[in-house]
């Protein structure tokens, strides 16, 4: 035709990625702490497909990316090896966390887990806690899953005192000690703390404990409920629970079976 070929553009034919930019910014400000993965898989539960790389050039430049702190790996020995659970409700990890009300004043969480199936089973806040509490709170929690057949926790003084040594005795609970200052013993324990605080406890302002303890339900249900974890094959707790009973009927759940015999005390536990 002669024309030259410095005046002939290339008209792009992709589709319009405006609204599915405009949708992850909306659910970025929704959650501010899901990474791309979890972002991703909240799409397609909305019926969006599309591909892994694709979504996070988007997530990318849209500015999504989270900046995280990741702390140095360190060569640990680990301590006898327990056997792992293969039911929901065998064993259970506990653990403290402190942050602080709106005037200052601060305040701890109680905080309790199934690490079979994730679920998170109660996270407590109170000024203080005694024993007396913690074993309140256990309690509850067994009259509605029923008694696990052991539980990890740390040396902190509410779980090596008498009142909970005896306690565990009289429930036939093993009280699985992890060496002090090796936190990652309990891992599952600390990985869920560090959700909590990163996706609750920094996002919120909490004007009361009461105020507080609302806050922290509902994240809890929305962590069992709604949250992808991606050891559950981005399924949350309880819909991963569903799925295990749908698929295996024999499955107890939130039910261990009872233990034979007497379980050891938490000092034979620290030997």
């Amino acid at each position: 035709m002669g024309q030259s070929r410095q005046t002939q553009r290339y008209r792009s034919v992709r589709p319009d990625e405006a609204p599915l930019r405009q949708r992850i910014r909306e659910l970025c400000a929704a959650r501010p702490r899901f990474g791309y993965r979890r972002i991703k898989v909240l799409l397609e539960r909305q019926g969006v497909e599309v591909g892994a790389y694709h979504f996070r050039r988007l997530y990318t430049e849209e500015g999504m990316g989270l900046r995280t702190r990741r702390k140095k790996k360190r060569a640990s020995q680990t301590r006898i090896a327990l056997p792992a659970a293969d039911q929901p409700g065998q064993h259970w990890c506990m653990d403290f966390m402190h942050d602080q009300l709106g005037d200052g004043q601060r305040f701890r969480t109680f905080n309790v887990l199934d690490t079979f199936s994730r679920q998170c089973l109660a996270v407590e806040a109170q000024r203080t806690f005694r024993s007396q509490d913690v074993t309140a709170v256990l309690d509850r929690l067994i009259d509605t899953h029923g008694a696990p057949h052991r539980i990890t926790c740390d040396n902190c003084t509410e779980f090596t005192a008498n009142h909970f040594d005896a306690w565990a005795y009289q429930r036939r609970v093993f009280t699985d000690f992890i060496a002090p200052g090796k936190p990652s013993q309990n891992g599952f324990i600390e990985s869920f703390n560090g959700k909590l605080r990163d996706e609750c406890l920094n996002a919120n302002w909490f004007s009361d404990l009461e105020h507080a303890q609302r806050l922290l339900d509902a994240w809890v249900a929305d962590y069992n409920e709604v949250r992808p974890h991606s050891a559950l094959d981005n399924l949350p707790p309880l819909s991963y629970l569903a799925r295990l009973t749908s698929e295996s009927p024999d499955c107890t759940l939130g039910r261990a079976a009872p233990r034979l015999g007497k379980s050891k005390s938490s000092v034979e536990a620290v030997r």
